[in-house]
């Protein structure tokens, strides 16, 4: 496992030339990469975030000024945004140098003491966030979602009278699905799913829109290097294969759900729609928020091969996530979205390298740009749950608003909205955007 050291990257103290940068979920100590088009005409190309602009890197990759500065690897960091300038995939593939030279060439041509020359050059490059078109930043190979939170694992047990008990295999591995990439989208509205549930105390199913629609606040975890197809990854080495992390909302249905899913797992209660932020926050970025992999004394400790003393040093990552709601009478109202619940992903079972090796393990093969979701993250406390259906326990509780409605699970026109961000006395604040999604009415075939 890669040691996260802080380099000047970190510098609490610097600041950038472009003043929206300062203060914003996107400063020059994070730079997050995505992909976005100015025009629906033009294609996708990729960039990086800075306060309240994106900075086009096929525009950078032509032009060579902006390249300089102490501890510039001008080779490394050349080849890097060249890379990036064709598919965020390729700079993936050319590992943690690479990544590393391109972030130190960025954060000194954004800081504010960058020469006139080279705040003109960059600045050529910037495009406002609020006039580009923004995807998914990577177009994303495969998707696998996991089941890392024990809290979830518990409250979505007492809640639908399963009792407080977790399955035995949660505490020895993390456990997972495969999911379906093709309906991984950005910031985007979805039909309510169609499918077959079957109700309590009914003899037989029934088919129609779905009753209990629900979300999952996740994160995304971007695979950055492939490993070969028969070659597991070593947690020594699985951080040097992670890239960075995003917002997730893994939607889910849960009466077909829990219908379909005896003996093989979920399906079509949750291949309908999966949201994405836009943004991948490097594994370098969060360096200054790391904190050690800890395990309660009373649940089993990991196998060798999901240990290490590196994981054990700064295997988790402190980031502070959550949700809110917009129903459509508050959007009428315009009234903003309200937050319904907090939590911070330090508490998962499970860190990323160990997802990540337990995914290989087999000898799966995984590839630049691949999508892990950490599964819902929950705390310890009721109002730290990462789904309704922990919050309004099954349906029995519903929640109530501001507005006076309550809600048991989603209805048509309800918009969610998961943000992240990390702080810390000694580093500077930086986010991950919000990741959105808005529930339509369904669609009869």
């Amino acid at each position: 496992m890669t040691n996260p050291t802080l380099n000047l990257t970190h510098d609490p103290q610097a600041s950038s030339w472009l003043a929206s940068a300062n203060g914003s979920d996107f400063p020059i100590q994070n730079l997050p990469y995505g992909r976005f088009r100015p025009d629906s005409a033009a294609a996708l190309r990729c960039g990086v975030a800075v306060g309240d602009q994106v900075l086009d890197l096929a525009h950078l990759a032509s032009h060579s000024q902006w390249l300089q500065g102490p501890g510039v690897d001008t080779v490394l960091a050349t080849r890097a945004v060249q890379a990036a300038a064709q598919d965020l995939r390729d700079l993936m593939r050319q590992g943690p140098e690479a990544w590393h030279a391109l972030r130190v060439a960025l954060f000194l041509a954004l800081r504010a003491d960058a020469s006139a020359a080279v705040q003109r050059e960059v600045g050529s490059a910037l495009h406002a966030l609020s006039r580009v078109e923004l995807a998914t930043a990577v177009q994303v190979g495969e998707y696998t979602d996991f089941y890392t939170s024990y809290y979830h694992a518990r409250n979505v047990g007492i809640a639908v009278g399963r009792g407080s008990d977790v399955a035995p295999n949660f505490f020895w591995m993390p456990i997972a699905y495969h999911g379906r990439a093709s309906s991984l989208r950005v910031n985007s509205a979805f039909h309510r799913p169609m499918g077959q549930a079957m109700a309590p105390g009914q003899a037989q199913p029934v088919y129609g829109p779905c009753q209990r629609l629900d979300y999952e606040l996740e994160m995304a975890i971007y695979v950055g290097q492939d490993n070969a197809w028969g070659s597991p990854v070593a947690m020594a080495q699985a951080e040097s294969h992670i890239f960075g992390m995003g917002l997730l909302n893994d939607w889910s249905a849960r009466d077909i759900q829990f219908w379909e899913m005896p003996p093989l797992g979920p399906f079509q209660g949750k291949n309908f729609a999966t949201s994405l932020s836009p943004w991948i926050v490097t594994m370098e970025a969060l360096a200054p928020f790391r904190l050690p992999f800890t395990r309660d004394a009373a649940h089993p400790q990991p196998l060798a091969y999901l240990d290490g003393e590196d994981l054990r040093a700064h295997g988790g990552i402190d980031v502070n996530l959550s949700v809110s709601l917009q129903t459509a009478q508050m959007r009428s109202q315009g009234l903003a979205a309200e937050e319904i619940s907090r939590t911070n992903f330090k508490h998962q079972h499970w860190c990323v390298s160990q997802m990540l090796v337990q995914h290989t393990v087999g000898g799966c093969n995984l590839h630049a740009g691949d999508v892990l979701g950490t599964g819902t993250i929950s705390g310890p406390t009721p109002e730290e749950a990462g789904a309704i259906i922990e919050l309004a326990q099954a349906g029995q509780k519903p929640i109530t608003l501001a507005t006076g409605e309550q809600r048991a699970f989603l209805s048509d026109g309800d918009a969610v909205v998961l943000r992240g961000s990390c702080e810390r006395a000694g580093a500077v604040r930086i986010g991950f955007g919000e990741c959105q999604g808005e529930v339509l009415p369904s669609v009869q075939p």
